[in-house]
């Protein structure tokens, strides 16, 4: 049940900080301006940056805020840590960079923003979504894994699970958008040959197969082939892993043939990411998805 904040932000963009675990962590909220804001409350889609990047670039990257100002969603983008202002990581299993080393606890971070965003706004507890882009999609897989109560589905971005396994509380649903192009994470797992961190990632299948088998999921995927509308080199497969009923939950996989580490739908500014799809709008496809899932319904 949503509960009236102590203060109250207004409709636009906040910059806002919270101290956890002694160090003074960033966030920036979008609240929407030509959106009234629901009884329930707020839906609140989480969107974390990628590896070497930081929020403010996310905004950037990939404009969900503005696709929430009409879809009526908060959008919040938050901050990793690392030594310079641009250059932030996550915490997400294996990845990335000095999040990992100095073993930031991002999960507390994000348990703490949970606690804090309704002291500043109304939100919908049953309907508060993870997205992500490459470690920030890794980000997303470890919040359904551990705060499976808390997200009611999620839906990385180029970034593939971080852990051996997962274990979530609940079946979360999953949406996987992946290029099949992609020289940081490979599809097929390993080091990729434009990859910073020289890791060794797991594949995309790992995480298909661990998701499928944790939600109970139809282990046999039906498979669409999806219009291209623009002729861009890319095509779009689309793997849906069904769900079996009750204590169960969908994996969908959208296979973009061609694609590089990018979000689809929006022209990189970065050649080296490789091609975008403009055969496939992440921001809709990601926001359709997570409107079919709350929590407890």
């Amino acid at each position: 049940m949503a509960t009236t904040p102590i203060k109250a932000l207004p409709p636009g963009r906040h910059r806002l900080t919270i101290d956890v675990d002694g160090r003074e962590r960033e966030f920036w909220v979008y609240i929407p301006t030509q959106v009234e804001e629901p009884v329930d409350g707020w839906p609140v889609v989480f969107i974390f940056h990628g590896g070497l990047s930081n929020a403010p670039t996310m905004v950037r990257f990939c404009e969900m805020n503005d696709y929430g100002d009409t879809a009526g969603f908060v959008a919040v983008f938050p901050n990793g840590t690392g030594r310079l202002p641009t250059m932030k990581t996550w915490n997400a299993g294996m990845c990335c960079g000095y999040a990992k080393r100095e073993e930031v606890d991002d999960i507390h971070f994000v348990e703490e923003l949970l606690a804090d965003l309704p002291q500043r706004l109304v939100v919908d507890p049953a309907r508060i979504y993870a997205t992500g882009m490459s470690n920030g999609g890794m980000m997303s897989y470890l919040l359904g894994d551990r705060l499976a109560d808390r997200f009611a589905a999620i839906a990385p971005v180029g970034g593939t699970m971080g852990n051996d396994t997962c274990s979530p509380s609940r079946p979360v649903p999953v949406l996987h958008m992946h290029g099949t192009d992609d020289q940081f994470v490979r599809w097929e797992g390993g080091v990729g040959p434009r990859s910073k961190s020289k890791l060794d990632f797991f594949s995309v299948d790992h995480a298909i197969e661990n998701w499928v088998a944790a939600n109970h999921a139809n282990t046999t995927p039906t498979v669409e082939h999806l219009p291209a509308t623009v002729d861009d080199g890319t095509s779009i497969e689309k793997y849906t892993y069904a769900a079996t009923g009750p204590g169960s939950a969908e994996v969908v996989l959208l296979k973009i043939h061609g694609g590089g580490h990018t979000w689809p739908g929006k022209e990189s500014r970065l050649d080296l990411l490789g091609p975008t799809t403009h055969n496939l709008d992440a921001n809709a496809e990601i926001w359709n998805f997570f409107q079919q899932y709350r929590l407890n319904g």
